[in-house]
């Protein structure tokens, strides 16, 4: 794989540099990015090459795929994996906010791709990863501006897929579940900056204190190296998949999907009688 390069986003902890370390073992060309290229030193003295890019800054993105193309000639794979998550109810969330959540999560998967899909088109092949979450798929209290991110991330992968299809790139979705990485942290540090909350919703708060007390463990958590193997198998595969659920946890929630909407809500009812 030494002639494959890679652009990944969000390298500095958890799915992004585990994916960088994984390409990076296989013998790609690693393009690893971040916001603050501090944070991917370790990365760069592994022998991946760094570049600082914040998913929300045009020029940033430009930058970044004009630089693998000058020094490589090729761009064979995006994985568009910078993201995070806003948590409360929705009244409590102002529109900034969520403005912000969608520029991360939505728009910049959509700057990367617009800025490599000339590339891969003139190569007549390419494969833009974008990291979902079963978040995208099933909704739950309290992380709507999440859910609504990845929801339209989603939708936008499903329509791009058979759009470029013609000309040999690929547009996967990789869904997992919870993952053991500092997302919680991100979180915890977006609601203690809220400073106006409706008090309507202390449930769904406690709820998450209740988490947050426990250490915000998960046992059913998976490992950013999962995440990062299957990422790998769906770059090098010939003809992958639409998406690729990781973990039982992600493949059972998905399932809940099937379940009608009145049974969903009355799940929550219940949930929220013990919080």
């Amino acid at each position: 794989m030494e002639d494959k390069t890679v652009l990944i986003t969000g390298c500095s902890s958890g799915i992004g540099r585990a994916t960088a370390e994984a390409f990076n073992e296989e013998g790609w060309t690693v393009y690893a990015t971040a916001r603050d290229t501090d944070d991917i030193e370790a990365l760069a003295e592994a022998g991946c090459k760094t570049q600082e890019l914040d998913v929300t800054e045009d020029e940033d993105v430009a930058a970044a795929v004009e630089r693998v193309v000058e020094e490589d000639g090729r761009i064979d794979c995006v994985v568009n994996n910078a993201g995070y998550g806003q948590f409360g109810p929705m009244e409590d969330i102002p529109v900034e906010e969520l403005h912000a959540q969608f520029d991360v999560n939505v728009y910049g998967p959509h700057r990367l791709a617009r800025a490599a899909l000339p590339h891969m088109r003139e190569q007549g092949e390419g494969t833009i990863v974008n990291i979902s979450s079963v978040a995208g798929r099933v909704a739950s209290p309290g992380m709507g501006a999440y859910n609504g991110s990845k929801f339209a991330l989603e939708g936008i992968s499903d329509a791009m897929r058979p759009e470029v299809d013609p000309h040999g790139v690929d547009v996967v979705l990789v869904e997992p579940g919870p993952v053991e990485t500092n997302f919680g942290e991100r979180r915890n540090e977006e609601l203690d900056r809220r400073t106006e909350m409706s008090g309507a919703y202390d449930t769904i708060y406690d709820f998450h204190e209740d988490q947050q007390t426990l250490g915000g463990k998960n046992t059913v958590a998976v490992l950013p190296e999962d995440v990062a193997e299957t990422v790998l198998e769906v770059a090098v595969s010939p003809d992958p998949k639409a998406r690729y659920p990781v973990g039982q946890f992600a493949r059972l929630t998905l399932l809940s999907r099937f379940a009608p909407d009145t049974l969903r809500d009355a799940f929550y009812r219940v949930l929220r009688k013990f919080a």
